[in-house]
């Protein structure tokens, strides 16, 4: 944002180049090669009055390309500008979509965790009855238990997600 506030200075810079100046200074124009133009004080004072006037008329060409050349740095940097503020919210909008997309997985497998609990159950009150054995009881825990563990990683990756986006909207994570 100041880069591009920069950029537009540079070609106001740049644009005032395009106007004589006229400046004071302590010496008041009077500088010659000659001595002897140093004690004609009009004449020396005139040219270096007429340099600061015609110089933007002589150096014309070269004062256009430094505007031409502020103005496609400001240009640069406003696209510089814009391509950051999309891949922001790019990010951010991705990370939106991945944290919803968790909270749907998670919910899943809560049910999936509650189905093979009551699952358990039966298996056990089967067993009991003798009408299923010991082998499928194991597996069924065996099932629930790596469910537990998917449930436990999503909402890990959830919770990074929610952290990541944090950080992606300047949150102050270091």
């Amino acid at each position: 944002e100041f880069e591009l506030k920069a950029a537009k200075l540079d070609v106001e810079v740049a644009k005032a180049e395009f106007y004589p100046s006229l400046g004071i200074s302590s010496s008041l124009g009077m500088q010659a090669f000659k001595p002897s133009y140093l004690l004609k004080v009009p004449e020396s004072v005139l040219y270096s009055l007429a340099a600061d006037i015609t110089g933007p008329l002589i150096n014309r060409s070269a004062i256009k390309a430094e505007f031409y050349s502020a103005n496609s740095r400001q240009l640069q940097a406003l696209y510089n500008y814009q391509r950051i503020l999309l891949n922001a919210y790019l990010e951010v909008n991705s990370q939106l979509a991945n944290i919803n997309n968790l909270q749907k997985v998670y919910a899943l497998k809560q049910e999936e965790s509650v189905v093979l609990s009551n699952s358990i159950t039966i298996s056990n009150d089967l067993f009991r009855s003798s009408r299923a054995d010991y082998m499928e009881i194991l597996m069924t825990q065996r099932d629930a238990l790596t469910v537990k563990l998917e449930l436990i990683e999503t909402k890990k990756k959830q919770l990074s997600a929610v952290t990541n986006i944090y950080q992606q909207l300047g949150g102050g994570w270091q």
